[in-house]
């Protein structure tokens, strides 16, 4: 049960003064999470943190102000000039003075009534707001804030400024925030004291407190201590959180998996090359986990094209000779069908036996894949997450592959254990990660990389072009295309949106038709399976040479012949795509480039962007990189892919705070691995502050 004390952070934001069922639907669009479908809670408006702030601390005077300039003034209110009656296009002024000049407060489609209750002639006010001069005349459109002298307290000199939406007003959201950071309770505190003195680190209410009245603009700084602080908290409630799912991971203890090396060296001599240093390597760590009793969960980091699937076979091969069966799951069906043409001819050289499994294979032949898994006449799968639905039941699934996990959550890594005896799992990515990222979303994994590109690969000359030599690329693909090459061509939508006017895949289609004919072919996202198959072989077979795409081929599409890529309107891209489409190309033994079209003028972070891939291709670099340019939250694809996106912490900013966290969740867990003790009952409210409820699940299901 979740401890009582939390009670008003978990009721709904409905419970809060001013805030309505419509209010409650605005105020979820500027939340820093995906809600998964639950309402709004009070505890979600905690991390809702300011963006920046205004300083109205500034009191120059009516005289010294700035034009533009946001200041707070001390005024004698003198005379209400009203509109003439019926002309409503007319402001209503108030004129006032201070000891150095006079101003007119203008508003527009004012209630006089109101206006003469806030400013009464004679009064001694306060407002605060933008300074602006009419024919060289001092003025203020519109206060930001009014009080009289005797309630200026109650003013906020330095003002958190929150992300909005259309339709939610600055002051409704604020008071929301403010009702949400009075109804924290006082919290025991789950932090080492002398880690938080080293740190300068206040208590968990204080920091909220500190982000959410800011005294100075400092206040409201990522880098301040209390940003830190909460930061700090949002890492810990993760590291245990992974820390507890690994623990449940490995109390379903492995069995060693080994074998008599047969298989795997059937097909070591299937291969046409041999094996790089580094994918030697890995598959040393992998098969030294496998014949652990431990159970292994490996993460497998690998460029494009630099040979994971083999390894994951050999891995696979392994999983065979020890008597039991390999799954491997893709997050595409497109991806799934490239791993078995991938692994199918090898395997079957080495007498393994293979099958296929998406939501495509239907009847019969579904069947039958279903009953040969069960009565163990298949070796390898090669699916979707269709693998892991309720009627696929295996003999013995010892170890599954995952490939691109960050499409699968830590829910879809538990219904996989679910299928067979907790078998080993390793997870490969082509979407390099920094260090940092590693930890946060995977800190719970051993971790692999391929830093080789395989034998033959030809490096990939990438080059930058402006829109207004696209009739010039267009002849040069056409050369192209009589030599025999193999063209690919990204938009990056289907087809044209309103809002945003960018060349859409179907616009693109139909533009070079007339020039390309029956060589071009198109393939993207809304296409049904078959017709995107279709596409793929008629490009792979070369009957059509340019092919049309969204990003949709960005992972794992293989036509080795392909030679040139161009990404049309590159600037729109993060680093990680445009990395992982440059590498569908460069995969034969011919010299392949790539042109980023770009449209001008260019922003300063795309044109880092744009440099960065133009020197160079190693991913990991382009990874931090892009960490540099971006932040994590879109780093791994995109925000809703279930990603590591926090709602306080900014890796750039924080990344240090990482390891100590890690750390920290490790020592907590090895002496307190049911969080009973005082710290461990603390720390149980931290992670369901976060939101990491299934992790306390956790802990009961043992």
């Amino acid at each position: 049960m979740r401890p009582a004390l939390l009670d008003p952070l978990f009721s709904p934001i409905t419970t809060l003064a001013g805030v309505g069922a419509k209010m409650a639907a605005l105020i979820e669009r500027v939340l820093p999470l995906d809600l998964g479908g639950r309402e709004t809670r009070v505890g979600d408006l905690l991390f809702v943190l300011p963006n920046s702030v205004i300083d109205r601390r500034s009191r120059p005077g009516i005289a010294n102000a700035i034009d533009g300039q946001i200041v707070t003034l001390d005024l004698t209110i003198d005379r209400h000039q009203p509109p003439p009656r019926g002309n409503r296009s007319v402001p209503y002024r108030v004129y006032a003075h201070d000891d150095t000049d006079d101003i007119a407060l203008t508003f527009f489609h004012a209630h006089a009534a109101y206006l003469e209750k806030q400013l009464p002639e004679g009064e001694q006010v306060v407002v605060s707001g933008r300074m602006e001069r009419f024919n060289g005349r001092p003025s203020m459109v519109h206060p930001d804030h009014i009080a009289l002298a005797s309630e200026a307290e109650s003013l906020p000199l330095v003002e958190p400024v929150y992300p909005l939406t259309a339709g939610l007003s600055a002051k409704v959201l604020r008071r929301a925030i403010g009702q949400a950071v009075e109804r924290v309770p006082t919290l025991p505190e789950w932090l080492d004291a002398a880690f938080m003195r080293k740190h300068s680190f206040a208590s968990f209410d204080a920091a909220l407190a500190r982000l959410h009245n800011p005294e100075n603009p400092l206040d409201a700084s990522p880098e301040n201590p209390a940003w830190r602080r909460l930061a700090y908290d949002e890492f810990l409630a993760g590291q245990v959180s992974l820390a507890l799912v690994r623990a449940k991971v490995r109390r379903l203890s492995g069995r060693p998996l080994a074998g008599d090396g047969r298989i795997v060296e059937k097909l070591r001599a299937a291969l046409p090359y041999s094996l790089t240093g580094s994918q030697e390597a890995a598959l040393a760590e992998i098969l030294a986990d496998l014949a652990e009793p431990d159970r292994m969960l490996r993460l497998l980091q690998g460029d494009v094209g630099s040979g994971k699937t083999v390894v994951a076979l050999m891995a696979m091969a392994r999983a065979v000779e020890a008597g039991g069966q390999a799954a491997l799951m893709a997050p595409t069906e497109i991806l799934a069908r490239q791993h078995l043409a991938t692994i199918a001819p090898l395997a079957a050289r080495a007498g393994l036996r293979t099958a296929i499994l998406t939501g495509r294979e239907k009847g019969r032949e579904r069947g039958e894949t279903l009953s040969r898994l069960a009565d163990g006449s298949i070796d390898i799968v090669v699916g979707t997450h269709a693998l892991f639905q309720e009627a696929v039941t295996f003999r013995n699934l010892v170890f599954a592959v995952v490939d691109e996990q960050h499409r699968f959550g830590v829910h879809q890594r538990l219904a996989i254990t679910a299928k067979g005896d907790a078998p080993d799992m390793l997870v490969m990515t082509a979407t390099p990660i920094p260090r940092t990222l590693v930890l946060t979303a995977f800190g719970d994994m051993d971790t692999s990389k391929l830093t080789e590109k395989p034998a033959g690969r030809q490096p990939i000359r990438t080059v930058t072009l402006p829109m207004e030599r696209l009739s010039e690329l267009v002849g040069r693909i056409r050369d192209a295309v009589a030599e025999g090459q193999k063209i690919y061509w990204i938009c990056p939508l289907v087809e044209e949106s309103e809002e945003v006017k960018l060349m859409s895949a179907e616009e693109r289609f139909a533009a070079l038709q007339p020039v390309f004919g029956d060589q071009l072919g198109i393939v993207h996202g809304r296409m049904k399976g078959a017709e995107k198959d279709e596409a793929m072989r008629a490009f792979k077979d070369g009957e059509t040479r340019v092919l049309i795409a969204t990003t949709v081929i960005e992972v794992g599409v293989d036509v080795p012949d392909a030679t040139i890529m161009v990404i049309e309107h590159a600037e729109r891209f993060g680093l990680a795509q445009l990395h992982q489409l440059r590498g569908r190309v460069g995969r034969g033994s011919k010299p392949s480039s790539c042109v980023l079209l770009y449209k001008d003028p260019l922003g300063e972070t795309a044109k880092r962007r744009l440099s960065v891939m133009r020197e160079t291709e190693d991913g990991f670099v382009i990874a931090e990189e892009d960490l540099k340019l971006r932040g994590e939250g879109e780093l791994l694809g995109t925000r809703q892919s279930g990603t590591p996106g926090f709602q306080v912490a900014r890796i750039e900013f924080h990344s240090d705070l990482l390891e100590a966290a890690r750390d920290d969740a490790r020592l907590i867990l090895s002496r307190d691995p049911e969080l009973q003790s005082e710290r461990g009952e603390a720390i149980r409210l931290l992670l369901y502050l976060f939101g990491r409820d299934e992790a306390v699940r956790l802990l009961r299901a043992g």
